[in-house]
């Protein structure tokens, strides 16, 4: 990393993050196109991280245009006035959403998305919320409190009153708390948690036991959702339709920051009843309306949900083959579409094995309630050659891996 970057990392962004970018020799990058992340030393990384951000690349020309035409108009809007790119944005998104799901509140990331829903949740009555160990909603003050780890939370305690954490997958732990005054706040599939994949129908017995009991549920699928995993959303490979939705990451198009929640018109009817219950001075940006309606058209257009489901298979396939050098280190590989993780049975072996993809120019993430995991979330828009190059450079890692924590061996006894 340049010396002056790396000197105004530490004096001004953070002691922290200046440390661990000196202890990595993390590269500095200065563009991305699609699946390429590009550094200031000349290398082009395959970026298989961004938190899921990328599902359409970085920069991809409908999107791109999309914002850059709406710059040149008006960016941003007075807050007083209608304007018609937010519109067009909450048509299109909630013509691909579960039925049902057609109000929608615009924000700019995934926890104030939660935040959104916690309010509409109270607004209607449910004051008790039940999310799950392990699960993970962002780390603004409400939406912390949903997110199950000490580790974040005990800095900034109290947080909100009447949260309850139950375990992901046990439907007789979440029936034990579940009344009429309760919002269920749960992930399709655990992306922060390790890439936990729960059982099939589980979210349909969550859904069936909110509606039996009169309580109000809402899925976050800020990394789910998109196409991500295979399917429009992770309510839809159970046949689920929430109270609420939550979208982030992709939304974005990999250019311009927003999220949204997404509500039944019953569940919406008390921002209906007064518009300035609940406001932010961004929320429905032109330039981020702009985004949203040609990054869903793209999705759209582009079959990148199939794409997604048929690209995340064949990595997967051929990841867990790969890893097969490394199987004394490795406890799992699992995934469902582009939402791919890799156990570590030690964290620190994810830690090296992170590196090792580096040095062998792929860009992955950590996963923040499980180090052990290693997660990859690349772009639907991922070309052949590329995939080839993700799965050769994996390869690579893992026998990297392997000569410097060989398999322990031992002979035959006398």
């Amino acid at each position: 990393m340049s010396s002056d970057v790396f000197d105004l990392y530490r004096r001004h962004l953070g002691e922290g993050q200046g440390r661990v970018a000196a202890m990595l020799n993390t590269p500095l990058e200065v563009g991305a196109t699609g699946a390429v992340v590009h550094t200031a030393d000349g290398r082009q990384l395959l970026n298989c991280a961004g938190y899921g951000v990328f599902l359409v690349g970085a920069g991809h020309p409908a999107v791109r245009a999309a914002v850059h035409e709406q710059i040149d108009r008006q960016a941003l809007s007075t807050r007083v006035l209608l304007n018609e790119p937010a519109a067009r944005a909450a048509a299109a998104l909630t013509s691909v959403a579960p039925e049902g799901l057609d109000k929608v509140h615009f924000s700019t990331s995934g926890a104030e998305a939660v935040e959104t829903a916690i309010k509409i949740a109270r607004a209607n009555g449910r004051h008790r919320l039940v999310s799950m160990h392990s699960g993970y909603h962002g780390k603004t003050t409400g939406a912390l409190s949903l997110t199950a780890r000490s580790l974040y939370q005990d800095p900034f305690r109290p947080l909100l009153p009447e949260v309850v954490h139950v375990r992901f997958g046990d439907l007789d732990e979440l029936a034990a708390v579940v009344d009429r005054d309760v919002c269920v706040v749960v992930e399709p599939v655990q992306s922060e948690g390790g890439v936990i994949i729960p059982e099939p129908g589980y979210l349909k017995a969550v859904e069936e036991l909110c509606r039996d009991r009169g309580a109000m549920l809402v899925l976050d699928e800020v990394m789910t959702g998109l196409g991500r995993l295979g399917t429009w959303w992770g309510a839809d490979r159970d046949g689920v339709r929430p109270d609420i939705l939550l979208v982030g990451k992709a939304l974005s198009g990999g250019l311009v920051p927003v999220a949204a929640t997404l509500a039944t018109r019953q569940a919406f009817a008390p921002l209906d009843k007064d518009p300035y219950l609940h406001t932010s001075t961004f929320s429905a940006a032109p330039i981020a309306m702009a985004a949203v309606r040609a990054t869903v058209e793209v999705i759209r257009d582009e079959g990148l949900v199939d794409r997604a489901g048929a690209l995340g298979a064949r990595l997967l396939a051929a990841l867990t083959e790969a890893v097969g050098v490394i199987g004394h280190l490795v406890a799992e590989v699992r995934g469902v579409g582009l939402l791919i993780g890799v156990e570590f049975r030690a964290g620190h072996h994810a830690a090296e094995f992170l590196m090792d993809l580096l040095d062998n120019d792929v860009v992955v993430n950590h996963s923040m309630n499980a180090h052990p995991v290693l997660r990859l979330t690349p772009p639907a828009t991922m070309t052949p050659a590329e995939e080839a190059r993700l799965v050769a450079s994996f390869a690579r890692a893992c026998a990297a891996l392997a000569a410097r924590f060989p398999a322990v061996t031992t002979g035959p006894t006398a």
